[in-house]
């Protein structure tokens, strides 16, 4: 079973920022995609960003809301991605995930992920 820990999440002030890590362990196979998705109080589990893990050529994406303020990257060593998150607002306060799925596709879909983390605490104060 393939394992995935985020970290990084705790309080900040509105403007501030943070950095979440994902650290997998377990199987890992050449061709994978890691991600992050959030989910506020009452509300569905959303898309945040992914990156492809494999092929030399980098792909990302980003939900319209996160672009130009996050940052998604990644260690192929340590089988690490980050998720740097700049100019933080109240409303990005949510459980962040750390998601993993099989192949080179990027994709936003929550069913397409096949494994995920426990979620980090992520609240940004007015």
């Amino acid at each position: 079973q393939v394992q995935l820990v985020e970290s990084g999440g705790g309080l900040v002030q509105a403007g501030g920022s943070l950095r979440l890590s994902c650290a997998a362990s377990g199987r890992t196979f050449s061709s994978y995609v890691m991600g992050w998705f959030r989910q506020a109080p009452g509300k569905e589990r959303e898309f945040v960003a992914a990156i492809s893990w494999s092929g030399g050529q980098h792909y990302a994406d980003y939900a319209d809301s996160m672009k130009g303020r996050f940052t998604i990257s990644r260690d192929n060593a340590k089988n690490t991605v980050y998720l740097q998150m700049n100019s933080l607002k109240p409303d990005d306060t949510a459980v962040y995930y750390c998601a993993s799925k099989a192949g080179i596709a990027v994709v936003t879909t929550k069913a397409a992920y096949g494994y995920w983390g426990q979620g980090t605490q992520v609240t940004v104060s007015s």
